[in-house]
């Protein structure tokens, strides 16, 4: 966690405990962000919140600072495998349940609640005894959260307080109907407190919050201003052929530390992975198929600049929550609207600045109009003058390097003039 902005309300004005002032002396958190300052004072007070604001502004803090003060106030069972389990946080990705929980154990530093975190495509049975060892608050995604809870793993049925973030993601990925599933099986909305956050708060969503919700206070942080003030867009209108060599031209302009490149298909990010090693860009792919495992390390390896540059589809638009990300590129304009704001959300992020670059081509150009009429305004362009291009090298061969930890070639391709071992034989 990152904070610089500085505004009226410290953290030391709210009535917080004192271990979790002092958790919050350590992390240097002295103001709180604009959406802290309007909903924690409501959830301190018991208050449902629906709040939405923009990604990277401190959420996250508000909701763990709240449950953590909550389950200071009213102290659980003395044995942890029958005490049941009293917060949940849902979240849409592994990436950021991750985020959450390392965010939480930061804040736990001086309380010692048990934090369990559960995810899919890792750890199953290590997952699962930590839950049967007995945990206050769950942090998971609703696939793994849901396959635990039918095999009575844990109950629901004394949980004191329940977090749906990103819950416009939810609707996106096709979990709501697992959302619902356990919200059902809760108590009662005023029987418990719950929080949902969001960076659009959309019809669905706010429909979701009155039926789930014990009147849920809305609160909005400049809903007018979708994308962060601090993110400087350009746009580049650039023929699908010239697409790469305007990246290369660019790259080399900027001399990228931390950047994440948006493409809308797999075979996309695999093309651009081998132009950019080809060229001297040390690179990896984030998508789908990537394992969990080795996702993280790829993330580690990125935080800790040792990756200059990620590929990504936009499994990575949401979620990836890792700090100082200077730039980054549409090398394909996504075709929704939302996927945008959440693609150059990535950078500027606590206050930081960043740049966001569009290539915008005849084959994707068709959604500028409808990403400009969701963000409010147009996205400045520039021209693009002949020295900006770049006539790159050729690609690094599919064959003779992997683009990404845990990445699959499925080809059954052979080197020319190698014989088949298996041949003749029955």
């Amino acid at each position: 966690m990152k904070q610089s902005e500085t505004l009226q309300i410290k953290f030391s004005d709210l009535p917080l405990q004192e271990k979790l002032h002092k958790a919050l002396d350590l992390i240097k958190f002295t103001h709180c962000t604009p959406i802290q300052a309007e909903s924690l004072p409501l959830m301190l007070a018991g208050k449902d919140v629906a709040g939405q604001a923009q990604t990277g502004t401190g959420k996250t803090a508000a909701y763990l600072l709240t449950i953590l003060q909550h389950l200071l106030q009213h102290p659980g069972h003395d044995d942890p495998q029958k005490a049941p389990l009293r917060a949940l946080i849902i979240s849409p990705t592994r990436e950021l349940a991750i985020q959450i929980h390392n965010d939480a154990c930061l804040l736990n530093k001086y309380t010692d609640f048990r934090i369990g975190l559960v995810y899919g495509g890792i750890d199953y049975d290590k997952q699962r005894k930590m839950l049967q060892d007995g945990i206050d608050i769950l942090i998971g995604t609703p696939g793994r959260l849901i396959d635990y809870y039918k095999q009575k793993i844990f109950s629901l049925a004394k949980l004191q307080i329940v977090v749906l973030d990103e819950a416009d993601r939810m609707f996106d990925l096709g979990f709501i109907r697992d959302v619902r599933y356990m919200f059902r099986r809760m108590p009662k909305p005023d029987e418990r407190q719950s929080m949902l956050f969001s960076a659009t708060l959309s019809w669905r969503v706010t429909e979701l919050a009155y039926e789930h919700m014990n009147n849920p206070v809305l609160i909005r942080i400049n809903p007018e201003q979708i994308t962060a003030q601090n993110i400087t867009q350009i746009g580049y209108h650039v023929s699908s052929d010239e697409k790469i060599s305007l990246l290369i031209g660019l790259l080399r302009r900027i001399d990228p530390k931390r950047t994440i490149v948006f493409v809308n298909t797999k075979r996309t990010a695999e093309q651009i992975w081998g132009y950019l090693e080809g060229n001297g860009y040390h690179s990896a792919i984030l998508s789908s198929d990537v394992p969990q495992q080795k996702r993280q390390k790829l993330f580690q390896e990125f935080s800790s600049g040792n990756l200059p540059i990620l590929v990504a589809t936009d499994l990575a638009s949401r979620g990836l929550h890792i700090p100082d990300i200077s730039h980054v590129f549409n090398y394909d304009m996504p075709q929704n609207p939302e996927d945008y704001v959440h693609r150059i959300g990535r950078t500027a992020r606590a206050g930081a600045s960043g740049d966001a670059v569009s290539l915008i081509c005849e084959e994707y150009v068709y959604s500028l109009h409808e990403i400009e009429e969701f963000i409010g305004h147009k996205i400045p362009t520039e021209q693009v003058v002949p020295d900006m291009l770049v006539l790159p090298s050729d690609p690094v061969p599919m064959q003779n390097k992997r683009p990404a930890p845990g990445w699959k070639n499925n080809s059954k391709r052979r080197s020319p003039g190698r014989k088949n071992p298996n041949k003749g034989r029955r």
